[in-house]
């Protein structure tokens, strides 16, 4: 199939979900130069609106934190995800979050991978903005990302062109 998509042009990329509803913004307003300044890759961020952050695409986990602020999904296409789960939350050292999903585990796009406590998160100080980012942006010709919207979790987010 993909034969067919390169010689004929209808390849449409790597599509990918939000993560979890809310709003996505754009990655450069991030208050923190790792992902503001896209030092670690290219994306998009998401202040969600919900707890349950779930697989973006069809691929295998392929970092969960001990501390359950951020994970990795590799999709199926290639495609290396990064969802870092609010800003500097790595300091609470896993109070609030409770991880689904396990290092190599396959997982399908919507599939429960962090479970957190927004509100405690924001109680203890903690700016729960969501970084998407693509740790391989490099590996694609383009990057397309939805922002300043309003977004279910399922809904199509980013475009990654090859």
């Amino acid at each position: 199939m993909k034969l067919f998509q390169n010689l004929f042009g209808k390849n449409d990329g790597i599509t990918l979900a939000a993560p979890v509803g809310g709003r996505i913004v754009d990655i450069k307003t991030v208050n923190d130069p790792t992902f503001s300044e896209e030092i670690l890759g290219k994306g998009v961020a998401v202040i969600p609106s919900e707890g349950k952050f779930c697989s973006p695409a069809d691929g295998t986990v392929s970092t969960v934190f001990p501390t359950g602020h951020a994970v990795a999904i590799t999709s199926d296409e290639g495609a290396e995800i990064l969802i870092h789960i609010g800003l500097d939350t790595v300091k609470l050292n896993g109070k609030h979050f409770n991880i689904i999903a396990g290092e190599g585990q396959k997982v399908k796009k919507g599939d429960l991978l962090i479970d957190a406590d927004l509100g405690s998160i924001k109680t203890d100080g903690y700016d729960i903005i969501t970084p998407v980012i693509i740790c391989n942006s490099g590996e694609f010709s383009e990057i397309l990302p939805e922002t300043e919207k309003e977004v279910a979790k399922g809904d199509n987010i980013i475009v990654l062109k090859k």
